[in-house]
């Protein structure tokens, strides 16, 4: 189950597949970028001037990492290719709210702060139900970012680029994205205008970094050092220029209490968000759901209930969320992340409409009412929720309209 969203794109230890030995000296260090990220030409660049400024030989790979299945590259399959094919990885995607605290990978500083925005096309005229519809990639954060939202109906796109398209060509009256897709878009069509403000959600705000594997982790003071010299120069500002976020985006993210990006050894674990690495191909992708956030109403459940629901959550969710509901390529399920302790945005109702129709990321909505109902118990009373003689139905929760907050 992946309600992150995006493959990319943290819990449970991953197992270390590279034995602990440094590249060797001689050798030029294999830079891999994902394949298919819109932002991978930026990558290569900074890539190739942070190593040189580093004094450190590198090539660049680009059919390095694999495509993954449909729900993505997880952190195990960046461990095995970093044991293999890579040395370290660019345009790696991070986010505090998402954290991944048991990858063995360390992180650079960010050099560019690539978050998700919210775009309309002016010369686009939608007609009908599309003046209501919100494009957005499937299994990402952009879907994340608007199921929070009030009311909205949902165009769920394959890939990035198709969520740009449908505001382009007038299927949605707007689209949550990742800004690099908006970017690449631009320059593939570059008679086609947006008007770009900020996606106000906690989801919204990454950066991109170099990501390194045990054998490879020495270099990271060294590109960490490489990269403010390229930002003392200018050189890190030009190369990023084209791709960086409009400042009234920046703005209202950070007044918004956007969750910040920290650099250094503190923060070097990371969560690999599923969508950015690869293309979704679900069977219910490009459809649409609904989804409520006003208030009242919270469903009773029953211990039995939540008990089946942490069997069915360790089999369908865990792998995604983590088996203690902490995240591993899909946001946490349990904490102010999730079920914050006021200001909510979700509400349950919501929260399992959301579920029952869209997880597991493998086989969406395929699972039986009761089951799905039952693993909103389970995430209700790992939010501090207390069980009563009750039973929740699926319709119990599809109507409730309570915001999701911890500790009810």
């Amino acid at each position: 189950m992946n309600l992150s969203l995006n493959r990319i794109p943290a819990a449970g230890v991953l197992a270390v597949c590279v034995a602990l030995t440094s590249v060797h000296a001689t050798a030029a260090v294999k830079v891999c970028t994902f394949p298919g990220s819109p932002s991978a030409s930026l990558d290569e660049a900074v890539a190739r001037d942070a190593f040189a400024q580093a004094g450190i030989a590198a090539t660049i790979v680009r059919h390095g990492i694999g495509e993954g299945d449909d729900d993505g590259v997880s952190l195990k399959e960046l461990d095995r290719t970093l044991a293999r094919e890579c040395d370290v990885i660019a345009g790696f995607p991070r986010s505090t709210v998402a954290d991944g605290s048991s990858s063995k990978l360390q992180f650079s500083r960010g050099y560019l702060r690539a978050g998700y925005v919210s775009i309309e096309a002016p010369d686009a005229n939608p007609q009908g139900a599309a003046k209501n519809t919100v494009a957005a990639t499937y299994a990402s954060p952009a879907q994340l970012i608007a199921v929070q939202q009030a009311s909205v109906t949902l165009d769920l796109e394959n890939t990035s680029a198709l969520t740009v398209e449908a505001v382009a060509k007038g299927q949605a009256q707007r689209a949550i994205v990742w800004y690099p897709a908006v970017v690449a878009y631009r320059l593939a069509h570059p008679q086609r205008q947006f008007t770009v403000s900020a996606a106000r959600s906690p989801y919204a705000d990454w950066q991109l970094v170099f990501a390194f594997g045990p054998r490879t982790a020495a270099m990271r003071p060294r590109i960490d050092a490489a990269l403010d010299r390229l930002s003392g120069n200018g050189r890190l500002v030009a190369l990023t220029h084209d791709w960086a976020l409009p400042a009234h985006a920046l703005d209202a993210a950070a007044s918004d209490d956007a969750a910040r990006f920290r650099d250094g050894p503190a923060a070097s674990r990371a969560f690999a968000q599923r969508a950015l690495l690869a293309t979704a191909t679900a069977d219910n992708a490009g459809g649409f759901i609904k989804i409520a956030a006003d208030a009242s109403g919270t469903p009773s459940f029953d211990q039995a209930q939540a008990t089946h629901g942490k069997t069915l959550y360790s089999s369908a969710c865990a792998k995604c969320h983590g088996a203690q509901l902490q995240g591993v390529t899909a946001p946490a399920l349990q904490g102010p992340a999730f079920a914050p302790a006021s200001n909510a945005h979700l509400t349950i109702g919501g929260v399992f409409t959301y579920l029952s129709t869209n997880m597991p990321a493998d086989k969406p909505g395929k699972m039986k009412d009761q089951d799905y109902a039952d693993i909103m118990a389970f995430l209700l009373y790992s939010n501090g929720y207390r069980a009563s003689g009750t039973k929740m139905t699926a319709d119990d929760a599809r109507a409730s309209t309570m915001k999701l907050n911890a500790g009810k």
